[in-house]
């Protein structure tokens, strides 16, 4: 889940909802939850705009930068490898 979060805010701050959207599957509870773990390890900052409503952006810093640029980084990698797995596992399912 914090991996998702992670590579969504990636391309830039975001609301609770836009992240919620993102993230598919997620209870609102679980991505509380998760927004908070990662606010408290500093890998997001949590900005409250005094507005009516109000508005919540959620945005990485510099450590949560640096993690979600090489968890990008990986995702493209595995996503690149998806037919090499699909053909490695008709050969093992042959």
């Amino acid at each position: 889940m914090a991996l998702l979060i992670l590579i969504a805010l990636g391309e830039g701050p975001q609301r609770f909802g836009a992240l919620r959207d993102r993230v598919d599957g997620v209870s609102e509870r679980m991505l509380s939850q998760s927004l908070r773990t990662l606010e408290r390890d500093g890998m997001i900052t949590r900005t409250v705009h005094a507005e009516v409503p109000p508005r919540v952006d959620y945005a990485l810093t510099e450590l949560g930068g640096q993690v979600a640029t090489r968890l990008r980084d990986l995702a493209d990698v595995l996503e690149a490898a998806v037919p090499e797995v699909t053909e490695a596992r008709a050969r093992y399912d042959a």
